[in-house]
């Protein structure tokens, strides 16, 4: 009897430290794309499904600022987006994308929604696509959608769920471009989604450039792309981890960083 409560208690701290280690990193996150120019005022959103047999999800509340995201900021909802720890109000459009996102696709522990402006430039052009003319844009090789219908605001489950019905039906799609919207990045780790995020918006950036000069762009050849692809994602998540613990690690020791994107 001792040894099971021993065990119970064991498991439940395990399961309190678990859940400050992503409160802690989906911070970070959150500074951290504010440090690069990745928000837009107090919208978009970032989540995380805690692990665990109950659904639940760390997401941030409506009308804090980025910059201003601490770990206890951070609320707890559960699958219906009712508020289980936390002050403050889930935004509408936030639930049914993110709820509706993890449902899909249970590799993704981290969703992150933007609208970065590099990004979602590409939303705007009529059949914009991400093009393979950059050793970056590899790295996104067969982990690419596109969402080609705008359909208004995502504040309705019907809405959320036809976002999600890419996820449901392509469980390798990480990177999805919302028409005249913004992107959704998922990834199986805060570092992975959000080491993801960083480059596709320095990828589409190279592209908008590229396209300034009014030349074709001059495009890899896919056997190229696919040879890429495979020698990034040899140590694509050990270079995440990194990454995000390098850009962290800036902002712990100055938190008014900016970074020069």
């Amino acid at each position: 009897m001792q040894q099971h409560a021993t065990s119970e208690i064991s498991s439940s701290l395990d399961s309190v430290s678990s859940v400050q280690t992503d409160r802690e990193q989906l911070s970070y996150a959150f500074r951290l794309a504010e440090a690069f120019g990745f928000h837009e005022g107090i919208c978009n959103h970032f989540s995380v499904k805690l692990d665990g047999d109950s659904e639940r999800y760390l997401i941030n509340p409506y009308g804090t600022h980025w910059s201003e995201m601490t770990p206890q900021a951070l609320l707890m909802i559960d699958g219906d987006g009712t508020v289980l720890e936390g002050e403050g109000m889930v935004e509408d459009s936030a639930k049914f994308i993110h709820i509706s996102g993890h449902r899909a696709n249970p590799r993704h522990k981290a969703l992150l929604h933007t609208h970065m402006p590099y990004a979602t430039a590409l939303t705007m052009i009529e059949g914009g696509r991400l093009e393979f003319a950059h050793q970056t844009v590899a790295r996104y090789f067969g982990r690419i959608d596109y969402y080609d219908k705008f359909g208004g605001l995502a504040v309705s489950a019907e809405e959320g769920a036809r976002l999600a019905e890419t996820a449901t039906q392509k469980q390798n799609i990480d990177v999805t471009f919302l028409a005249n919207h913004g992107i959704v990045v998922g990834g199986s780790t805060v570092a992975a989604a959000f080491d993801d995020l960083y480059y596709l918006e320095r990828a589409c950036r190279q592209q908008l450039f590229a396209m300034q000069s009014g030349k074709p762009l001059k495009l890899i050849p896919e056997d190229v792309i696919k040879l890429t692809a495979e020698q990034i994602e040899r140590d694509r998540e050990m270079f995440s981890i990194e990454h995000f613990t390098a850009l962290s690690r800036v902002l712990e020791n100055s938190p008014l960083h900016r970074f020069t994107f």
